[in-house]
Formats: structure tokens, sequence, C-alpha cells
């Protein structure tokens, strides 16, 4: 089922995701998936109790990759950030409602999706443009990434394992929640959440030139991606 959320940034947004959201758990079906994450990642910090629906499941999933991460594959949900989606689906004025009330009987047959008129085309041209001049970019993918950081032994300092990890920064990365978990011998392992722009940072590169090399290497044995969810920014 293809779902597609407008201006989430908005009140009108943010309400319909809320009455969506209000016999729902999850954006698609019944566990969560990178549908949720989608919509999840255009969200910039939790809702306000005014939308209460939304604030509970978007607290969930910030839990869940917190925690564990998702791992559903979801049903390919969109989230358009710009206001003309949203005016194209805008309810119209009441004047004109009225106008075209005696018109009803014979607009079964209407396409209310078809071709753009001269002036849509015009304003979609003008909006074009002045994005353009004010050099704003398309923001590119991010991916959402559970780390497992092993320690060398029992006596390593964990806190300044930890330390040294974040202490990487790079364009493109923040890291996320942490969390210490016994894999036995009373030896502990780091789990570290980090969202990447993919156009930025390569995982892969990260750990081999950064987290594995001196001084970190101090503290840290290896890492291991434990979960890796792409996230869809439109």
């Amino acid at each position: 089922m293809a779902v597609t959320f407008y201006n989430l940034k908005s009140e009108s947004g943010l309400k319909k995701l809320n009455e969506y959201l209000l016999t729902r758990s999850y954006i698609i079906g019944y566990q969560a998936s990178k549908d949720d994450i989608t919509v999840y990642s255009a969200l910039s910090s939790v809702p306000s109790s005014e939308y209460e629906n939304v604030a509970r499941w978007f607290k969930h999933i910030d839990a869940l990759l917190r925690l564990s991460g998702v791992s559903g594959e979801g049903s390919g949900v969109t989230v358009e950030s710009s206001l003309v989606a949203e005016e194209a689906v805008a309810t119209p004025p009441a004047a004109d409602t009225k106008a075209t009330e005696a018109e009803d009987d014979d607009d079964d047959d209407v396409d209310l999706f078809g071709e753009e008129t001269e002036e849509e085309k015009k304003a979609a041209e003008e909006r074009a443009a002045a994005v353009k001049a004010s050099g704003k970019k398309k923001e590119s993918g991010k991916s959402s990434v559970l780390l497992d950081v092993k320690p060398w032994d029992d006596e390593t300092d964990m806190k300044k394992l930890e330390e040294a990890v974040r202490s990487v920064q790079l364009d493109g990365l923040l890291w996320g929640a942490s969390k210490l978990v016994p894999v036995g011998y009373g030896i502990k392992k780091l789990q570290i959440m980090m969202t990447i722009v993919d156009d930025l940072v390569s995982v892969d590169n990260m750990v081999e030139d950064y987290l594995t090399v001196e001084p970190i290497n101090e503290y840290v044995q290896s890492c291991d991606i434990v979960a890796f969810n792409k996230i869809s920014i439109l």
C-alpha cells in the first residue's frame, strides 16, 4: 500500500498524520519498518501533546532505534516536504465550493489529477527558480546504523572507550544513544546508534580509518555493524 505524507512540519500535515495514527501502531502493518523510519526522520523532534497519536508513535520508534534498530522492509512510504502537493489536494475555498455544487452531478468522470493548468505550471516554475536562486540543495538520503564496539578485555575503561568513539566527528555523522551490553567473562561491549548522510559518510571507511586506528584502538578491538536501515528523505 503506497502512502504519501505532505509537509509534516506544518500544522495541517501533523494533523493529518495524527488522524492517520489514531487506529494504527505503525505507519504500515503490525511491526516497525523502514516506513516508520522515513516518517520519523521527517520530524525534527517529539510533536507537542496536541498531536497525541503522533507523539506516542514517535516516542515508540525513537525507543526502538535506541535499543535494537528497525529491520522491517516496509512498503515504500514517502514524505513530501514541500507545500506543492499539499496545495494540490487542499480543500477549495467555501465560495468556490458553492459555485461548483450545481456541477457535481457532471463531475463523476472528471480527472482530478489531470494535466496542470498553465497557471499551475507557471507557479511551479517560479518556485523551482526561487529554490535554485537561493542555492538550496536537495537533501540526500540518510541511514540509521547500530554499531557493536568491542573492547580488548575486562580491564578496558568503557567510559573512555565511548568518549573515544564519540570523538570521531565527520560531516554528515550524528551520534545517538548508547548502552553497555554484557558479552561474558566480565566483558561488556558498547552498542551505539548513529545517523549518517549517505553521500558524505561510508560506515566501512569510518570503521577502518577512524574507529580501529590509533589512538582509538587503544580501547577498541573491533567494530561490527548490527543494523543498517535506510532513511528516505525527499
